[in-house]
């Protein structure tokens, strides 16, 4: 389990769901983490039980000077950052003649812009480094459309195509930018989003998926786990759909 060891990564929403069970995964795999939220106590208490090995630092992603001091505590703390997952996101529903102007700018602002601010700032630290891996956190709605979430259908889009762009640019650098595209999960997200227990959502048959339910976070992290490290490394420019079947197309009746 020391794949990772000697790499330093900093991983966006950390404190919970996906961010979280990443933050794990990365820690017992031998990385230096640096956990990055805006929820202070989850994030400071998820770092404290992962040991030595992480840190917790306050992270707004849509802030430029925040990105700035994460990276130089980040710095301070284990030395340059070679692995960045771009992971904070947030998720809303709603009928789009009713969507204002700033809800859509506030999903774009923590989805898109957030993602970039995160390549922009930790690009040039992974190259001086000699090379690095970036994972950008979309959605299986960056590769088809969801009703009533066309802003959230947009941001993650944009996710994709700047994964796509960033790959292109940084990989004479040895920067290495790859993008997971999760399912329906279970996390707290989900939760807030559909106002439903988790234990209804866990409990409940999921129809749309062959595999009948929504994925856990610890399904999804392992994928991030292996793009983050040097198993990965003819890897880049890549979509990973990790979404138990999701999205392979129309799935069959019951026979």
């Amino acid at each position: 389990m020391t794949r990772l060891a000697g790499k330093v990564a900093i991983v966006t929403g950390a404190a919970r769901g996906l961010g979280a069970s990443i933050s794990r995964q990365l820690h017992a795999e031998g990385a230096q983490v640096i956990l990055a939220d805006v929820r202070d106590e989850e994030g400071a208490a998820l770092a404290k039980s992962l040991g030595e090995r992480a840190h917790y630092v306050h992270l707004d992603v849509s802030s430029e000077t925040q990105w700035a001091d994460a990276l130089a505590a980040a710095r301070r703390r284990f030395g340059p950052v070679t692995v960045l997952v771009n992971n904070a996101g947030i998720y809303r529903t709603q009928a789009t003649v009713d969507v204002s102007v700033e809800d859509y700018l506030q999903i774009i602002r923590i989805n898109q812009l957030g993602t970039f601010l995160g390549l922009r700032t930790c690009y040039p630290q992974m190259r001086d480094a000699g090379g690095g891996s970036i994972v950008n956190i979309a959605s299986t709605a960056g590769i088809e459309g969801v009703p009533l979430a066309l802003a959230y259908t947009a941001s993650k889009h944009a996710v994709v195509g700047m994964t796509k762009a960033a790959a292109l640019e940084f990989g004479p650098a040895k920067v290495r930018v790859n993008v997971v595209c999760p399912g329906a999960m279970l996390t707290p997200l989900l939760v807030e989003s559909l106002h439903v227990p988790l234990s209804a959502l866990s409990a409940a048959p999921f129809a749309n998926s062959p595999m009948g339910r929504m994925g856990d976070p610890a399904e999804i992290a392992p994928t991030v786990v292996f793009l983050a490290s040097d198993a990965s490394s003819y890897t880049t420019g890549s979509e990973f759909v990790v979404d138990g079947g999701l999205t392979a197309g129309v799935k069959m009746p019951a026979q």
